[in-house]
């Protein structure tokens, strides 16, 4: 079966951003993205600050409320519907429930071909890369980097600390079916 989508897994500021821009230039046909960031920004303002919504709290850990689950849920269905209507789809993801999360994914994709990417990052280059961008909170980075990964499975592994993002996005698009 051909490959509808392609979901990225890594921590905050692991490179899947610049991973996701890559494959849309190596990659032959054309593919949307969609990633969590663009997700928490299109939650009303009063759910990123709530216990229902998300919560980034001062040491970069991030909680998630109920609110929040029902949301998710309708975007991923929605991502999952564009799949099925024949869109390709790349998603950049942070599993920060790592198996459940994935587990949350596969139950909505039911049977639709992905393509599973864990990108990973030493938590000192993601801790250096987040503080360089600015709009992290501190700490992210290294308590996201190994977390979202527990109990994950992948069809590919890339590794962002020394090796660049179009080589990355390279090594994933020789997996794309």
């Amino acid at each position: 079966m051909t490959t509808r989508m392609i979901i990225l897994n890594g921590g905050s500021s692991s490179g899947k951003s610049g991973i996701v821009r890559c494959l849309q230039a190596v990659l032959p046909d054309p593919w949307l993205a969609f990633g969590c960031d663009s997700f928490v920004d299109a939650l009303p303002a009063k759910m990123r600050a709530s216990d229902e919504g998300i919560v980034f709290t001062a040491d970069g850990e991030v909680s998630i409320g109920t609110d929040f689950r029902a949301l998710e849920a309708a975007w991923t269905a929605g991502v999952v519907a564009m799949a099925r209507a024949g869109a390709r789809v790349v998603i950049d993801d942070v599993f920060l429930g790592g198996a459940t999360s994935q587990q949350r994914w596969q139950k909505a994709l039911d049977g639709l071909p992905v393509l599973w990417v864990g990108v990973r990052c030493e938590s000192a280059v993601a801790a250096g890369r987040e503080i360089a961008r600015g709009d992290r909170i501190q700490g992210m980075a290294a308590a996201q980097a190994d977390v979202v990964h527990e109990g994950v499975f992948y069809d590919v592994e890339v590794d962002t600390t020394r090796t660049e993002s179009l080589a990355c996005a390279r090594t994933i698009a020789a997996h794309v079916g």
